[in-house]
């Protein structure tokens, strides 16, 4: 669902990432380790569209980013560390509005129930997002992924800033996606969360994957050392 191909991006003479394979399957969560320009973001920014790739290429269900733009637009959501809604909406007009430019329209009830299946409280759904603390505004980034239909994920730095409730309770609506199919590629500076949500981990230095590694075979502890030994 989510593929790397050789994927490399240069910055003048900085290369940020470097010569990347990576395959993430169709219900599986992968989260990328790796300290502040190990190439995370670059790697979700290929993804997204965001930045094109100098050579190799990423595909979402097959589809190249890189030629088709548009088309793999549709099939993924994006979480960045800071969720950007429009303030002076409520939560219902937010996924109101991002649901339908990726062309899709509900009625209210239906928008209710994304906003629930998300772990946001009903009584939520129709007050102002700039009263909303940063994991509510998360949930309703979940709503519009749910909405959008994605069954590519991106997530960057998604638990940052979070209480340990709020990001447990992120943690397990991850979950619940990946066991609906949706495949997710998580960057993060949280090691024990990889380990407790991820079903493969994978650590970046200096813009290339150097270890994979099923999240099940290390406890958090064996994964903390491996991380602080690889960089």
């Amino acid at each position: 669902m989510i593929e790397a191909l050789q994927l490399s991006k240069s910055y003048g003479d900085h290369l940020a990432l470097k010569s990347l394979d990576m395959n993430i399957q169709r219900g599986e969560i992968f989260a990328l380790l790796g300290q502040n320009g190990a190439g995370k973001t670059t790697t979700i920014n290929c993804f997204l569209g965001f930045v094109s790739p100098s050579s190799g290429d990423a595909l979402i269900d097959g589809i190249s980013v890189k030629s088709n733009p548009q088309e793999t637009k549709k099939a993924l959501a994006y979480i960045p560390e800071t969720v950007m809604l429009y303030p002076n909406l409520t939560g219902i007009e937010n996924l109101a509005f991002f649901s339908s430019l990726a062309g899709f329209s509900y009625e209210e009830d239906q928008m209710k129930a994304f906003l629930a299946k998300a772990g946001l409280q009903e009584t939520a759904h129709l007050q102002r997002v700039g009263g909303y603390s940063k994991g509510m505004r998360q949930k309703v980034g979940i709503a519009i992924a749910l909405a959008k239909k994605a069954k590519a994920l991106f997530l960057d730095e998604p638990t940052s800033g979070l209480d340990p409730k709020a990001s447990n309770e992120f943690s397990e609506i991850l979950k619940e996606l990946s066991a609906g199919g949706t495949a997710i590629l998580m960057a993060t500076h949280d090691i024990f969360r990889a380990k407790e949500v991820a079903h493969r981990v994978g650590i970046m230095k200096e813009g290339q994957l150097v270890s994979q590694l099923a999240a099940s075979d290390l406890t958090a502890n064996e994964l903390e050392k491996l991380y602080l030994k690889t960089i």
